[in-house]
């Protein structure tokens, strides 16, 4: 943690008890096994930690679709839970443990730090690189393995609009990623959209605020690799025909800039015009962000009023959905999930009622019986919520065809018996998927890092290994 630490958010700092030595020497491998977990789990000390990742025995693995990574990665069972196993120096993974920690405790959308295992050894006592441990994010995927099926035309545009919220989100709690590419983000469906969430930290650094240069060369990053993955993915003839690579790379770009503003512009109005004020706030609920904090000011001369939003939090919908329903879901799908509530409420004629009888109601009538009838073998391929999204899609486009309402458990059965199937992944697929992934692998310290130059608001790679992790 650098020099401005007590600025950070109190939460930030007792986030971990992992105190990374950033004076410590890459070569200075612990002595012994130690295992530094947020988890209470004594099988994770039966695993075979005396062997390098790659050479895991089959059974303990779960075959899973990897992204490309510069390491050794592996999905394994670990008790009734599936854990991600990336294999790297004993610093980085500290450091990167430390991070994901820190962000999780600002509820940013990041996988969940489980645990980092440093002083590995072989059977004849030779050094072996750290392990990070982080927990699967059910019923998500790599970009690689979602065009691997067959999507609809804007899939790439889609994926965009969401790693353009994660950026602008990140960035506004002050966390400078410095790799920003599909490969470092785990997507999950979110009813027509999607929701990124960021998978790897190892060169990101937490500060108290960034400044433009920093948030530039993060988007220039983010357009430059994103142009190079598409590209990747229509050699390889993945990438629908018709998606042009720069233009899907400028409008990562333009979403950030007007998501940006949208959320840190400052509004101008006269003091008669105070319902803007309103109008202003319900745009940003619209978005997915609730307003936490305004900051208001009046012009010397008394005839404008500065409205400025301080304080922002993604996920208005869904702690809306959460207090009445116990539903923790993706913002569109809680958004769309509560469209479904008030369009029960107006059918039973229940408007007067309180909103959350009618909910509880809801939930036992409409929603749950819909979700019971997800076939057992697609439970670990699609989330309820999602489900029930896509059957009320299903259930729309039969009543056009019919011209008539359709019934929901026959639009269940339909769905599930035409549309459902296009979740699962072939093994053939998946195995394939996870080579191209292992093809991928550098392991080279020197891609570790870019680090921030802020003299020029520029940015340069270092390649040594003293200057891994950087104070400010």
């Amino acid at each position: 943690m650098n020099n401005e630490a007590q600025h950070l958010d109190p939460r930030v700092l007792k986030a971990t008890s992992v105190n990374v030595d950033e004076s410590a020497n890459e070569t200075e491998e612990p002595s012994s096994l130690k295992i530094m977990a947020s988890v209470s789990d004594p099988k994770m000390f039966t695993l075979p930690w005396e062997m390098p990742l790659a050479t895991w025995p089959k059974e303990l693995l779960v075959n899973l679709p990897r992204g490309i990574s510069r390491h050794v990665v592996r999905f394994v069972h670990v008790g009734g839970e599936v854990y991600a196993m990336k294999e790297i120096t004993h610093t980085v993974a500290e450091r990167e443990y430390e991070i994901l920690r820190q962000l999780q405790k600002l509820d940013l959308p990041t996988v969940q730090p489980i645990a980092v295992v440093t002083g590995r050894h072989d059977e004849n006592g030779e050094p072996l690189e750290s392990i990070l441990v982080t927990k699967h994010l059910k019923f998500s995927l790599p970009y690689r393995a979602l065009f691997a099926r067959t999507l609809r035309p804007d899939t790439a545009e889609r994926l965009i609009d969401a790693l353009a919220v994660l950026m602008v989100r990140l960035h506004l709690a002050g966390f400078y990623w410095g790799d920003v590419s599909l490969s470092n983000v785990l997507f999950l469906r979110d009813a027509d959209a999607f929701s990124a969430f960021l998978v790897d930290a190892e060169t990101g650094d937490l500060q108290i605020n960034l400044t433009e240069g920093q948030r530039e060369y993060d988007i220039d990053l983010a357009r430059t690799n994103i142009i190079g993955e598409l590209m990747d993915l229509s050699s390889g003839e993945l990438l629908p025909p018709d998606v042009d690579e720069i233009e899907v790379g400028n409008r990562l770009v333009e979403r950030y800039h007007s998501l940006w503003s949208a959320l840190t512009d400052t509004s101008n109005f006269s003091p008669d015009e105070m319902w803007k004020v309103e109008r202003r706030v319900n745009m940003l609920n619209d978005l997915g962000f609730d307003v936490d904090e305004l900051e208001m000011n009046t012009t010397p001369d008394g005839k404008t009023v500065l409205v400025r939003p301080r304080v922002v939090d993604a996920g208005y919908a869904n702690r809306k959905l959460l207090r009445l329903t116990g539903l923790d879901v993706q913002e569109n799908q809680a958004r769309r999930l509560i469209n479904d509530l008030d369009a029960y409420r107006a059918s039973t004629w229940r408007e007067g009622e309180d909103i959350e009888v009618v909910a509880t109601d809801w939930m036992r009538e409409v929603f749950e019986p819909t979700v019971r009838m997800i076939p057992r073998e697609y439970r670990t391929q699609i989330e309820p919520a999602q489900f029930f999204h896509e059957v009320l899609e299903h259930r729309w486009y039969l009543a056009e065809q019919a011209g008539h309402d359709i019934p929901m458990a026959t639009a269940v059965q339909s769905y599930v018996k035409n549309a459902l199937p296009k979740y699962m992944i072939d093994q053939q697929t998946v195995e394939r998927l996870n080579a191209e992934a292992d093809d991928g692998v550098v392991d080279e310290q020197s891609t570790y890092f870019t680090h921030p130059d802020d003299d020029d608001n520029g940015y340069y790679a270092e390649d040594d290994p003293d200057a891994a992790v950087w104070s400010h």
